[in-house]
């Protein structure tokens, strides 16, 4: 049984719900789980066949009526990830979640049409939750 990540500068479980709840277009059974970076691995390689850590993971069980899967968050991949992009941690956890909740609502990014249109929805919802767009780099000071 893997125990728990407990990561400093993760969000609280409200926060959690809010930003998934913020991406539910139906109702959903949802399972949001944070993991360390040996898990997260084991989990790309093992399901994804890439052999690395990967921030999010999204495992999709049936997307209609009801959304139902599991989404998988590397924290030490999210917090990494953030400071390199210059956001808060909390901001980056709310993006990979509200992306993670698009995947189980169907929604990709294969080709260059439909990643416009999930992150054309990503940023309607994260801007809606606050946050500033994922997408637009932060401007140099």
């Amino acid at each position: 049984m893997q125990r728990a990540v407990r990561a400093t500068d993760a969000p609280s479980r409200a926060q959690i719900m809010r930003f998934a709840r913020a991406a539910l277009e139906r109702d959903a059974e949802i399972t949001i789980r944070l993991v360390n970076e040996q898990e997260g691995h084991a989990l790309n390689r093992d399901y994804r066949g890439r052999d690395y850590a990967t921030n999010v993971l999204s495992f999709v069980y049936a997307s209609a009526p009801v959304v139902s899967g599991d989404l998988v968050l590397c924290a030490p991949v999210v917090s990494r990830e953030a400071l390199q992009q210059g956001k808060s941690a909390i901001a980056h956890y709310a993006h990979l979640i509200v992306h993670g909740v698009l995947h189980l609502h169907g929604l990709d990014h294969e080709n260059d049409d439909d990643a416009q249109a999930m992150e054309a929805r990503e940023t309607e919802i994260i801007t809606a939750l606050g946050f500033a767009d994922p997408y637009v780099e932060m401007e140099q000071i």
